[in-house]
């Protein structure tokens, strides 16, 4: 039976006087059970996904360190009209990090194969020096991938191949993604290519252009420029897409995908309808880039739909065979299609500075930030 392992976890508390603080707590695990693997963790992404919990609604702008070089802490104040929706979480000390990779230094007597390997793995509590969990959970890495190479084989390729498999249950012929130069967005595009399903991105900035039209898309549209109604519209017609995928939730920009949508529609109508074109067109907004409400009109007729979009409930949805189809793909490109690519790698004690806070919580196409457990 090996020996209990003890490591360092970062923790994430908000308490009843509205402020929030984040600590790094020594934590002892004990041997793994017979269908259970002990990582060492080397390689977590900060996904924006991640933000909620490790930051929920702090005002970044208040953050103040404290403890130690070696146990530091990091407080700050919540506005108080945010703390309503904090109530089922007052008090708890949560563990933070959906996804990771590392090298398997115990293993159960039923996976005594991994023993040595490294995995990506998904399932919370991932910003930690050690994580146990169910073998189930991981995927043993390619030949010569790194730990870094698996730390994103999860939330974001997961995700992209989500939108596609959305697209063809649901009978969609195209789709629209914004904040598309990212790196779930990059992901995206490589599986349309590759899957010969036309993809129109919006994206901020002719920089951001740039990104896609490099890995080759062909449907790209800027939406600070003048004409961006236009040229989204055009796209949209000539793809015949009917679906989209929001990452930025808040403003007008769901809207005006719908305005973009109805209008290529009615182009080739040869009757008029009070009621808007009978073509369906759904939004699904998955992210919350802008956190201020979503404005609609409803200037597109009748035959649309706006929801939330989750990938575990997809994956649920989906079935373990259609998991484990998508993960056998993640595992099979992720050095090509699924690659990621990171701004910088950091310790699990810089997570807790302020100047670093500031850069990976500002969310920045292109700025991806990734935490080494074991500097």
């Amino acid at each position: 039976m090996p020996d209990p392992l003890t490591g360092l976890e970062l923790r994430s508390t908000i308490s009843g006087d509205a402020r929030l603080t984040l600590t790094l707590e020594p934590v002892t695990l004990t041997p793994p059970g017979p269908d259970e693997v002990v990582v060492r963790v080397e390689a977590s992404p900060i996904n924006p996904s991640d933000l909620g919990l490790l930051l929920g609604p702090a005002d970044v702008a208040t953050l103040q360190p404290g403890g130690t070089a070696d146990r530091p802490t990091l407080t700050a104040a919540i506005p108080q009209a945010r703390m309503a929706a904090m109530k089922a979480r007052l008090d708890q000390s949560l563990p933070v990090g959906n996804e990771a990779a590392g090298t398997v230094v115990q293993a159960g007597d039923n996976v005594a194969a991994l023993l040595g390997r490294k995995v990506g793995m998904i399932g919370g509590a991932m910003y930690a020096q050690y994580r146990k969990i169910a073998a189930r959970d991981c995927i043993p890495l390619p030949e010569g991938a790194s730990a870094a190479d698996g730390a994103s084989m999860f939330v974001n390729p997961l995700t992209a191949l989500a939108f596609v498999e959305t697209l063809r249950a649901e009978g969609h012929k195209a789709l629209v993604h914004t904040a598309a130069a990212s790196n779930l967005g990059q992901m995206l595009n490589r599986i349309c290519l590759a899957d010969g399903v036309p993809l129109v991105n919006i994206v901020r900035s002719e920089a951001q252009a740039a990104i896609l039209r490099e890995i080759g898309a062909k449907y790209i549209v800027d939406s600070s420029a003048g004409d961006f109604r236009e040229k989204l519209t055009d796209a949209i017609a000539e793809t015949g897409a009917t679906l989209a995928f929001d990452a930025i939730g808040g403003g007008k920009l769901a809207n005006a995908i719908l305005h973009a949508m109805e209008a290529a529609a009615s182009r080739n109508a040869t009757e008029y309808s009070r009621y808007g074109s009978s073509t369906f067109k759904q939004v699904y907004i998955y992210g919350m880039l802008d956190t201020g409400p979503t404005e609609l009109d409803r200037g597109y007729g009748f035959a649309w739909g706006v929801s939330g979009f989750l990938l575990t409930p997809f994956l649920i949805k989906l079935g373990m065979e259609g998991n484990m189809r998508l993960r056998a793909r993640v595992a099979a490109e992720l050095t090509t299609t699924f690659a990621s690519h990171y701004t910088a790698t950091i310790s699990l004690a810089d997570v807790l500075d302020p100047a670093v806070v500031a850069a990976y919580a500002k969310k920045a196409t292109g700025a991806k930030y990734l935490i080494d457990p074991s500097r």
